[in-house]
């Protein structure tokens, strides 16, 4: 696979190069450029596979040059690299190869870059498109990875119960345990929302673990999971929808009283 990393600052390129050359040539640095335009030459004149874009370019910004990448055939795909966690940019980086917060560490990024070595993603994200229109989405991941002493743990999308924003880190609850990882909560939900729910401002559930809804003593609203004993609490603001999903798109689920 061929990179082009896209950063003004130098360090940051620097990095990036350092974490690939620690992957035993299984990628190859093609090439650097410091603004959007530079970058699209380059994935004019030669080979890219890949695109390591940072948002914060100067000129042409890393939203504008992504766009016109995908305009090339073929075109590169794309990842992009941010140094803030904006809705924008999330929702944009998910109809692309993803996205990456700086500072980049070496598992998120070998992460990322064997999502876009999935032909599915690659039969997505590599199809050029017009300059005005938004790339095509990528299918989401099939399983959820953290580092974990020493490690990396892995958890299959399909295994996961419920996922619990707490802190700096959100708590994935699975088949066989906990796993921790420090990935946005609204960005998961972006990502998986065929397959979450959203039951309150820091969980989302699986859409197949649900059972039911129930009230408690004080009037609050908990749902029912199947895989699970813990009962999680729906916020006032998300019960609705939640009521609506339950009864619409499962009519042997009812909220009792």
């Amino acid at each position: 696979m061929n990179i082009l990393v896209v950063d003004d600052e130098a360090q940051a390129r620097e990095r990036l190069r350092r974490l690939l050359a620690d992957a035993d040539g299984r990628y190859a640095l093609a090439g650097e450029a410091t603004d959007g335009r530079q970058a699209i030459e380059i994935c004019r004149s030669q080979r890219i596979d890949l695109v390591l874009l940072d948002v914060q370019i100067p000129g042409m910004n890393g939203l504008e040059a992504a766009r016109a990448l995908a305009a090339l055939d073929p075109a590169p795909a794309v990842i992009l690299v941010t140094a803030f966690e904006h809705e924008t940019v999330f929702a944009f980086a998910n109809r692309l190869a993803g996205y990456l917060v700086k500072p980049v560490c070496r598992e998120r990024l070998f992460e990322a870059l064997l999502r876009v070595q999935n032909p599915t993603s690659i039969q997505c994200v590599g199809r050029a498109g017009s300059p005005d229109s938004d790339p095509p989405r990528i299918a989401p991941r099939r399983q959820i990875s953290a580092h974990y002493r020493g490690g990396l743990r892995t958890v299959q999308i399909e295994d996961v119960i419920y996922l619990r924003a707490e802190h700096k880190y959100v708590t994935v609850r699975h088949l066989d345990g906990e796993l921790l990882i420090d990935e946005s909560l609204r960005v998961l939900e972006q990502e998986f929302t065929e397959m979450f729910l959203r039951i309150h401002r820091n969980a989302l559930v699986a859409r197949g673990q649900v059972c039911g809804l129930e009230k408690s003593a004080d009037g609050g609203a908990y749902i029912r999971l199947r895989d699970c004993a813990e009962r999680l609490q729906v916020s006032r603001r998300h019960l609705p929808e939640v009521r609506r999903w339950v009864q619409g798109d499962n009519a042997d689920r009812r909220m009792p009283g």
